[in-house]
């Protein structure tokens, strides 16, 4: 018989359920952790001769906490020690076994950057999503957003981030990189994330962002003339992108200008789902700053958030689907 601790017995006997555990209850029943683990398992280390490795879901859900609640390494193994909440999602126990310490929540992290896993994950979600019904393929918003970082020189290298530049947005100057995504211009999923410097224009990324099925694309004005970039990916595609505000003030008053102004009253209104995934992943998860250095590392990290976001805007439609939805 298990010992049961203290932690164990004051958590289960109380009666209100917090914010946190209603979250993690909810992501826990529309997350396909048979299928993510199942992309992750021929990479992951086995027991051997060594210390045995922790079970590859409890690593996957400690790494999914990093992330909704953006947390470092050392932080996310001290919150084990702290917060039954996440012990208990986790599968952990203060009385049987042991935590992971940083280093191997760093490695873990690190496994599956060197496997390019972030992707897949990506693609596995979306996957479960289009069969679903949720993810559809015909229309897709284009978009960008700034991610600081540290500008300080104040570290072992005595420099910054060589891969992190500045760029200018309207009269106040940013350093760090961009998250340029494609959303699905039905449901506002994300199906394709790209991560570049700050300094890279968002025209650049444009096609990189299309999967191929679409007939319509859609964009702020910093994506004019994508459809007559070389790596347009196919002449099928309708760009439906904003004309600049300083040119649509500068028509005369009339019935022309007033068309237009409808037009893209309406054009705006496609574009707006793109806004959503970004405030799930700055204000619902806390993603506001980079927290490693490398594009690598960083665009790795913005493809598991999106991918998650993906699951936290869905997870209402999901659970109804599961029967499990509250009254």
């Amino acid at each position: 018989m298990n010992q049961i601790s203290f932690s164990d017995v004051e958590y289960g006997a109380k009666r209100k359920q917090t914010r946190r555990e209603i979250f993690l209850a909810e992501m826990d029943s529309v997350i396909p952790w048979a299928r993510l683990m199942a992309l992750i398992e021929p990479v992951y280390p086995k027991a051997g001769n060594g210390r045995r490795p922790y079970a590859l879901e409890t690593m996957l859900r400690i790494h999914f906490m990093q992330q909704w609640f953006a947390l470092s390494d050392p932080t996310m193994e001290e919150s084990l020690y702290d917060v039954a909440s996440m012990r208990r999602f986790a599968g952990l126990s203060l009385t049987r076994g042991s935590m992971p310490d940083e280093t191997t929540i760093l490695n873990f992290r690190h496994l599956l950057e060197k496997n390019s896993l972030a992707a897949r994950l990506l693609t596995e979600v979306n996957a479960l999503l289009s069969e679903r019904g949720l993810l559809l393929r015909q229309g897709t918003i284009v978009d960008a957003t700034i991610i600081s970082a540290p500008s300080s020189t104040k570290n072992e290298s005595g420099k910054r981030d060589p891969e992190m530049h500045q760029t200018k947005k309207g009269n106040q100057w940013h350093f760090g990189m961009k998250a340029h995504i494609g959303v699905d211009a039905d449901s506002g999923l994300v199906h394709t994330v790209t991560g570049t410097a700050a300094n890279v224009h968002d025209v650049t990324q444009a096609n990189a962002l299309l999967h191929g099925e679409e007939t319509a694309a859609f964009g702020d004005s910093a994506y004019l003339g994508a459809d007559k970039r070389e790596d347009s990916l196919s002449s099928n595609v309708t760009w439906h992108v904003a004309m600049k505000r300083g040119k649509r003030k500068a028509m005369p008053q009339g019935p022309m200008k007033n068309t237009i102004e409808r037009l893209e009253k309406l054009k705006a209104s496609v574009r707006a789902r793109v806004e959503h995934q970004f405030r799930v992943v700055k204000q619902q998860f806390g993603y506001t700053k980079v927290r490693y250095r490398g594009l690598v590392k960083n665009t790795a990290q913005l493809v598991t958030l999106f991918a998650l976001s993906n699951l936290w805007m869905v997870r209402r439609q999901l659970l109804t689907s599961m029967g499990e939805m509250r009254p």
